[in-house]
């Protein structure tokens, strides 16, 4: 399914994140039929955000013991191969090799802190040689003063559009995954619809 979206004017700033959802699982179902205890089941809830519109461009549902870092790349491939990529800004979880390497090669800018204890990478890919320069101006200014002069601090956009599609409920009610995965894409294209509405049409006059 395509996410609907508008877009935005020049390089795309993407915002990428994680969260949970409870879903009305096997466990869940199976002890209001028979009785006994419920086993809380979740799935994982993996977007990538345009800062400028705040509208969700690249979504994936996982299992809750996949980790966040694995999934960028998918991210990052449902974004036109012809759309330019200016930025990607996401949280220590992504300091990995992989995850650089992946936005190294759609030529666009990491903005992720590198961990605490962090040490400089030997290999000299793309990825990881403007990591390496991450790490060392977060070391230079100090991580509170690189989080700000970086632009780490939109990140907190993406935590308010989480929020919203929990708005939209705050569990899953399809029992199997793939309509759970199905659930979400129809309620993230449901937000982005509303999304739109607030973005302001800017016409020429004369």
């Amino acid at each position: 399914m395509n996410i609907p979206y508008r877009g935005s004017k020049g390089p795309l700033h993407l915002l990428v994140d994680s969260t949970g959802i409870k879903v009305e699982g096997e466990g869940e179902w199976h002890a209001r039929k028979h009785g006994g205890p419920k086993r809380r089941v979740w799935r994982k809830i993996h977007l990538g955000i345009d800062e400028e519109t705040l509208e969700i461009r690249a979504v994936e549902v996982t299992r809750s013991h996949i980790g966040d870092a694995p999934i960028l790349p998918d991210l990052l491939g449902q974004i036109p191969a012809d759309e330019q990529i200016g930025s990607v800004t996401a949280d220590g979880a992504y300091d990995t090799r992989k995850c650089h390497d992946a936005i190294a090669d759609r030529g666009a800018h990491a903005v992720i802190p590198p961990r605490k204890n962090a040490k400089p990478w030997k290999t000299i890919t793309a990825g990881a040689v403007a990591r390496n320069e991450a790490l060392r101006a977060s070391k230079y200014l100090g991580r509170a003063l690189w989080r700000r002069w970086s632009g780490y601090h939109r990140r907190s956009r993406v935590e308010t559009k989480m929020h919203c599609v929990k708005l939209l409920g705050q569990r899953l009610m399809a029992r199997d995954f793939d309509r759970q995965a199905a659930e979400l894409q129809v309620r993230i294209a449901v937000l982005n619809g509303y999304t739109a509405l607030g973005i302001p049409v800017t016409e020429a006059v004369g």
